[in-house]
This record gives structure tokens, sequence and C-alpha cells, in this order.
């Protein structure tokens, strides 16, 4: 059967060690006047959105700011950054964070141009316009949400985090300096440097990957492989935040075009449902997800298995698959995640609603295996 492949990434990326002053004068160049900048109160309050500020100052770029994300991004909080955003009459929306302001402002920047609440806008492709244009500075090695098409926000009353998947959220440029990373604590390092891990595994086993995606899934694993234990472990290893900071933006690259899996499609529930780490709870699920996937490609997660290190010569294709979930398991271990939802304070008796919650999230259409309400909850039953 014929089927075309779109492939989304930013215009531009920037990337490397002092990357970050050179977007003042791209920024100035596509004409833009104010930001608004939405951030998080720790960043504010740690001073490293000073490292964004001064580097506008110097071009004259005039901003405000909005620190209201949560880490686990609401409804609320793209409405009140967009009422800043109105208010102020910005022409353009800077996020500086990780995944929760990136994902905020693709919210405020949607809805600002297509209009309505952005709950309006949950699944794929629905809005109708692009969004007022978004330059997405990282300061995280893990989620890639400044480079791709995917915004997560929770709905408060619901209890549960929208899949906004969405051709016109792509931010017109992508900033990836190192020198942001280095302020990341432990076990921010390892939560999110597990988020990309799952980005890149998922993006490997979907049943749209490529050849264009499975290059950067592969190469985003045999990275996360070798270096993130080390930025875990001296943050200040600027070697291993540069090769994190490129891991990341590769598994965006491979997630962002072949989509994802149930690991993401039930950790947005733990989130959402208790509003817990995104990048915890993926490191968490992903190798039992991958443990129900074994039954149906073996082969890929044999590649992953290789691509981990792990010498698979001598093994069969199920050996070496059941490899590559060991070394997922020795490589949270070693950074340090926690070793299941009961620690998380999950509850059984939320399965069943949480099961039927990540059966309607569009990120589980392209795993390879599609699952029963049963073989969901079974999964959340494991992973504790």
């Amino acid at each position: 059967m014929k089927q075309t492949y779109r492939f989304f990434m930013p215009p531009v990326t920037l990337m490397g060690e002092g990357c970050l002053a050179d977007a003042g004068k791209d920024i100035v160049s596509m004409g833009f006047k104010k930001a608004l900048i939405v951030t998080d109160k720790d960043l504010v309050k740690i001073g490293l959105i000073n490292k964004l500020t001064t580097v506008l100052d110097s071009q004259s770029i005039d901003y405000v700011i909005f620190d209201g994300t949560q880490p686990n991004p609401t409804v609320t909080n793209v409405h009140d950054g967009l009422k800043i955003l109105k208010d102020n009459d910005c022409d353009f929306v800077m996020s500086f964070g990780g995944g929760s302001p990136h994902d905020c402002a693709k919210g405020i920047a949607l809805v600002a141009t297509n209009g309505g609440s952005i709950a309006d806008y949950e699944g794929v492709n629905v809005s109708k316009k692009p969004q007022l244009p978004l330059v997405a500075v990282n300061t995280t090695a893990g989620t890639a949400s400044e480079m791709t098409i995917f915004a997560i926000i929770t709905d408060e009353d619901r209890h549960v985090k929208m899949a906004i998947v969405d051709k016109h959220t792509n931010p017109i440029m992508g900033v990836n300096d190192p020198e942001l990373m280095v302020a990341m604590p432990k076990s921010l390092t390892a939560a999110t440097g597990m988020d990309a891990l799952t980005h890149a595994v998922e993006a490997y086993v979907s049943t749209i990957a490529t050849p264009v995606t499975d290059g950067c899934a592969v190469q985003a694993i045999k990275l996360i492989s070798k270096y993130l234990k080390r930025a875990v472990d001296n943050g200040e290893d600027m070697e291993a935040r540069d090769k994190m900071a490129y891991a990341e933006y590769l598994a965006g690259m491979a997630f962002n075009n072949a989509s994802l899996g149930y690991v993401h499609a039930m950790a947005h529930q733990l989130g959402g449902f208790y509003d817990l780490p995104h990048g915890v709870c993926n490191a968490i699920l992903l190798p039992h997800v991958q443990k129900y996937n074994a039954t149906v490609v073996p082969d890929r997660l044999a590649d992953v298995a290789v691509a981990m290190g792990v010498d698979t010569t001598s093994m069969s294709v199920n050996d070496a698959a059941n490899a590559a979930i060991q070394a997922i398991k020795e490589l949270s271990v070693s950074v340090k995640i926690p070793a299941g939802l009961k620690e998380l304070n999950v509850k059984t008796e939320d399965f069943d609603i949480l099961a039927t919650n990540a059966l309607k999230d569009a990120c589980g259409l392209t795993n390879p295996k599609q699952a029963s309400h049963k073989e969901i909850v079974n999964i959340f039953a494991e992973a504790m």
C-alpha cells in the first residue's frame, strides 16, 4: 500500500556551546520586536533566565516574562500566558526551559492565532492556522519539545494530559546551548535523559518508522547509553552535556516523524492524574512496554540492544530483545530512577481509568502491537 511520509522540524536549530548569543542576532534579522518569554518560576529564581534576557537586551529586543508554567502545564497556564501576550502586544513567543515551558508556549502561540481554548486542539492537526512564531530555547536534554510538533497540556477538569500533535506547533527556531544545561540537578538530568531514550526506542519500534527516523533513533540510543550517566555524575562535564543535547535532538527528530507508543500514552495519564514527572514515568514504563512489544518486534529490539552496547553475536533474536530490555533497566538503575510506580504512590485502583484514557491517547496509535484494556492494566501492574 502506498503511503506518503512527511518530515517536520524547525527551519533552523542552533547547536553548540555558547550558541544562545547568536539567537538574538537571528531574531533581529527576522524582524521581531517584542517577545512573550514563557518559562517557570524555578528558572527565574535561580537566575538562569538572565542568560536569555541579557542576549535580548544586547539586541534591543523588548520582552515580557510569563513564569507561570507548571511542571505539567495546564489549560489555565495557557490561558494566563495568552492574556499577558495580548495585553503587551507581543509579536512572537520565546520558550525558555524544558518540555513544560515549550509545550505551554506552543499552546499560547497556537490559540493566539486560532482562537478558542487549547482544549479545542487535542488530537492530530486540528488547527487551521500557523501559530504565532515561536523560538524555543532549551535548558534540558530530554523532551525535544523545542523541535517537535507535539505539545502535552493537562486538562485540569478531566485530570487528563491532552496530546496535541499539530504541524502548526513547530517552532521556527530551536536553541540547544549545552551551557544552559549545566545547572540541571542530577535527578532532572537522569529523568530527561531517560525521556530521550524512550523517544528513540519508541520511534524505532513504531509502525511508521522510516530509514530517516531509524538513523536518528539508533544514533540517539548510542549517545544516551554512552553519555547519560556521565552527565548525571558530573553536571559540568561539557562533552557529556553537548553529546546529550545532540542525543535528545536526534531522538526528537525520530519521534517527531515516527511518533511514539504506549510508554508515552500511559505516562501521559500518570502525569495528568497524579501530577508526576514525565521522564520518570517514561523510564519506569519503558522496559515493561517493550517486553509487551517484544512478542511482535524482537528484531527491532535486538537492534536497540546493539545500539546500547550489548554484544548479541551469540544470541537469538528473542534473547537479544530481552537483553535490550535488561540494558534499559540497568541504565535506569545506574542514574537512580525509582524502581517502580509504587514509589510514586500510584494506586492500583486507578488502573482502570488510567488504561481507558491511555487507549484514547494519540501516541498509542503507532505502537507495534495494539493492546486491549486488560493488557494496558497488566502493564501498569507489572510496572509497580
